[in-house]
């Protein structure tokens, strides 16, 4: 059994009480379905390189589809990866997408769907990495799950206490800009693990697509807990 179907099977007597990651109204709020694979022939290596030139290709997909967030990921093989070095190994350059991003606007708020605590955080201040990120650490009868939140603002960080009690609902941060939150154009990656072993603030939500049948046995598809607030992908 993988990791997303281990969740699914646990997430059963929590329908109705799994809160929102972002704030999205079901009757007015659309999502656009974001391709960062070589498939998306748009997205020139140049575009993706500079931030800025990405940041308006996202705003403008979000405009011309009148869409609040774009929206993908999961398991998704990302070339755009090549943009940074933090992402190439000697043997194999990570290029798979672990997690769902969120793309939206820098300030945009951020919740816990769960109940939990927070496990771990810092600022990851790498080109193309997280910038600033939280782990919360979740027991769903006797089950663990972390969810991780990647790219927030410096600010989110502040008077944050590891063990320090999380509600489902509760806002734990806010989406960081480009300055602070790896040099990406705004957005949330969201991530879920039922390990992350020694792991504090910080676990690889890219990996190798050599080791993709290895990775889903940890890494459940976050469309499980999204879906629950309208989020469908």
């Amino acid at each position: 059994m993988g990791a997303t179907e281990k969740l699914a099977a646990c997430l059963g007597t929590y329908q109705g009480v799994i809160g929102k990651v972002v704030d999205f109204d079901t009757g007015m709020d659309q999502l656009f379905p974001l391709d960062l694979t070589a498939t998306n022939t748009e997205l020139y290596p140049d575009i993706v390189a500079d931030t800025d030139a990405f940041s308006r290709y996202i705003d403008k997909k979000l405009l011309e589809h009148n869409c609040r967030y774009a929206i993908g990921g999961y398991m998704e093989h990302r070339t755009i990866y090549a943009r940074s070095a933090h992402f190439d190994t000697a043997d194999e350059p990570r290029r798979l997408h672990m997690g769902v991003d969120i793309w939206g606007d820098a300030g945009t708020a951020i919740y816990s769907p769960l109940e939990g605590i927070i496990h771990s955080f810092q600022d990851n201040d790498n080109f193309g990495d997280y910038g600033p990120t939280i782990i919360l650490q979740h027991n769903l009868d006797g089950l663990t799950l972390y969810s991780l939140y990647g790219h927030l603002s410096r600010e989110s960080l502040l008077g944050l206490a590891v063990g320090q009690q999380i509600e489902a609902n509760q806002q734990i941060a806010a989406l960081g800009n480009a300055t602070e939150n790896g040099h990406w154009p705004p957005h949330l990656h969201f991530q879920l693990m039922l390990d992350i072993a020694d792991a504090k603030g910080d676990y690889p939500g890219v990996g190798k697509y050599s080791e993709k049948e290895l990775l889903l046995q940890n890494i459940p598809n976050p469309a499980l807990i999204l879906k629950a607030s309208g989020l469908l992908i």
